[in-house]
């Protein structure tokens, strides 16, 4: 029997094999997180962090899966991408947005 697709921690969606995927350091490299824990999440919830905060803002108040998910704006991201299924992946990348 196969094992179940693994969690991500910040839409808490299933990560299907084959969908985009990478592994975001709690703690930015930069910031003293270099070989630091890493969790992994589907690549748009990934992108979404890094388009929403700094890599000062993630390593100061934004450490942990809680913290993030409690963030407005990316409360407001699960919300809206908890509606699309595991495999979503938009095909263009919009702009980095500005808060």
């Amino acid at each position: 029997m196969d094992d179940p697709p693994p969690i991500c921690p910040l839409c808490h969606r299933p990560i299907p094999p084959g969908v985009p995927q990478s592994r975001h350091h709690l703690i930015p490299r930069l910031r003293g997180g270099k070989g630091g824990e890493t969790v992994l999440l589907h690549h748009i919830c990934h992108k979404e962090i890094h388009a929403t905060l700094t890599e000062t803002e993630l390593a100061r108040d934004y450490a942990t899966p809680e913290a993030l998910r409690a963030h407005p704006r990316l409360a407001a991201f699960i919300t809206w991408v908890a509606k699309r299924p595991p495999e979503f992946n938009p095909k263009t990348a919009g702009p980095r947005r500005r808060r």
